[in-house]
């Protein structure tokens, strides 16, 4: 059974995903077409570009993964730390109801937990019993029971 894999890429601050596609894309698809792929796709989003690739085998798409020139586009792409993308199915043009962003990475500190605070509370208003409150009348130490 064909697989689609989808690589997706983001717009970065520097430049834009379609300037990544036209300078990687057609090496991309010769390798892609050279090792097995049945069909191929660019999908534009607002937020970047899509290749969808369907290959009858995952051993065909491992090997067009492990290509120098593939490769070279994926370490290429316009945002290295949060703008790509490759996974097993098809991508931007999926069915989703809303299209997805990229969303900043999670940090260890992007927020603080709330701190548990417990209480204790000592009711001073009982009675004493009668032993107690005369060694309290006359100075000594005091125990109470929480």
């Amino acid at each position: 059974m064909a697989d689609y894999w989808s690589i997706e890429v983001f717009n970065g601050s520097g430049s834009s995903a379609m300037a990544w596609r036209q300078s990687y894309g057609s090496a991309l698809i010769e390798s892609a077409l050279s090792n097995g792929a049945g069909e191929w796709a660019w999908i534009e989003t607002r937020w970047g570009v899509v290749l969808e690739v369907c290959f009858a085998e995952e051993a065909d798409w491992l090997r067009f993964r492990g290509l120098p020139a593939v490769r070279a586009a994926l370490d290429g792409v316009p945002d290295p730390v949060n703008g790509l993308l490759v996974y097993r199915g098809r991508g931007g043009s999926a069915g989703s109801r809303s299209p997805r962003r990229p969303r900043p990475a999670p940090t260890a500190g992007a927020m603080a937990l709330e701190e548990v605070v417990t209480e204790h509370v000592v009711d001073l208003t009982e009675t004493l019993p009668g032993e107690d409150a005369g060694v309290l009348a006359k100075g000594g130490p005091a125990v109470f029971a929480v």
